[in-house]
């Protein structure tokens, strides 16, 4: 039979629910693939619970191939990026497509067409859907399962986006870190550095969480504010992010740096016990009748072995005082103590020497590399 490639914009009934069970369908038998938890999905795209939405837009596309959903995209309009970047840019995510380049042409055109008839000039992506979610295209490191809030896909998608005309703008790197890797290097310097810094370092603290929250903030929109394609979160999305975060934060995993003059924040780092190692036990990303336990029981104390650090930030006028090598040396310190021998550091630009340089020092390796693409309109 020949094939029929047909491509619909999913707005409501059967082709949502379709678009949200591509990914399984796609990617389902991949036993490095972490499935998202569904209830998450449907409230990532839902425009009630999701604060994104009061300055971004969203439009879902799913291809069908003979009447079988077969791939998926989201055109994107991020009206908060344009406006800090006095860009004109669309975006593309939430790809996933079968082997087959007829289907990823036919979705990418719909993505296309969506930014032209916005008014852009520019489509860049993966964003799933903002910068201050998952990003990327993995395009090396596909024999290890992705790390908490990091992307997974096949890797013949590389081939299919440059089949689409898509060339790289930006790699984006990741760091595999463990116990035994600690340089006494790594030991020596932070050692020197505590002693002779007038900063203070501490942990999260758990009873004042929503105050040290609003330090994280302070820190993240000044120390970010400078970076590639940076988009400052507002209060409300911050807010939903940090509820989310509350649930999976160990404040033997997060740090503080303070100027005891002042009692300011200057800086700060987070890392989050790789909660995919849980998830990936649910394959169809259903919490009832048994995910829920699985998860409960897959997240129970020490069971898992590995941490992220998601993002750390110094203030600038703070920089170059060692700050960020005492932090990686708690990292190492603290996590065993929680039973937690290895993590991931990153991502990290591939133009940011300093903080590259900073991962290799502490020992890391890097072990992923993740891929932005652009195209003219």
């Amino acid at each position: 039979m020949t094939q029929r490639v047909t491509v619909v914009e999913a707005q409501q009934g059967k082709t949502c629910k379709d678009f949200l069970e591509v990914p399984f369908i796609i990617q389902g038998k991949n036993p490095m693939w972490v499935p998202p938890l569904r209830v998450q999905a449907k409230e990532l795209f839902d425009e009630k619970k999701n604060p994104w939405f009061k300055r971004g837009k969203l439009r879902k596309f799913v291809a069908y191939v003979n009447g079988k959903p077969a791939g998926r995209i989201a055109a994107i309009k991020d009206d908060g990026h344009n406006q800090e970047h006095n860009a004109n840019d669309a975006h593309f995510g939430h790809f996933e497509c079968v082997d087959d380049e007829e289907v990823a042409k036919a979705l990418f055109a719909e993505v296309e067409k969506a930014g032209k008839e916005w008014g852009f000039d520019k489509m860049e992506g993966p964003f799933n859907p903002h910068i201050n979610e998952d990003i990327g295209l993995l395009v090396e490191g596909f024999d290890q399962p992705p790390q908490i809030m990091m992307p997974y896909n096949p890797p013949y998608y590389e081939k299919l986006i440059h089949a689409a005309g898509y060339r790289k703008s930006m790699d984006l790197f990741t760091y595999k870190i463990h116990k035994e890797w600690m340089s006494e290097k790594l030991k020596r310097a932070a050692e020197v550095i505590r002693k002779r810094s007038k900063v203070r370092y501490r942990k999260l603290n758990m009873k004042a969480f929503w105050e040290d929250a609003e330090r994280v903030l302070k820190v993240y929109r000044k120390a970010w504010e400078k970076n590639w394609n940076a988009v400052p979160m507002t209060d409300e999305e911050f807010h939903h992010l940090a509820v989310n975060l509350k649930q999976a934060v160990d404040p033997d995993h997060v740090f503080f740096a303070e100027d005891p003059e002042t009692g300011e924040t200057v800086g700060f780092s987070l890392a989050l016990p790789n909660i995919n190692e849980a998830i990936i036990k649910i394959r169809n990303g259903r919490l009832l009748p048994f995910g829920l336990l699985r998860l409960l029981w897959y997240t129970r104390p020490k069971a898992i072995k590995s941490v992220r650090i998601i993002v750390m930030g110094v203030l600038e006028e703070y920089r170059g005082r060692g700050i960020d090598t005492v932090f990686y040396y708690d990292h190492f310190n603290e996590a065993p103590k929680k039973g937690v021998f290895e993590g991931e550091a990153g991502w990290i630009l591939e133009t940011n020497t300093m903080m590259n340089r900073a991962a290799e020092m502490m020992g890391g390796r890097r072990n992923k590399v993740y891929r932005m693409y652009a195209k003219p309109l």
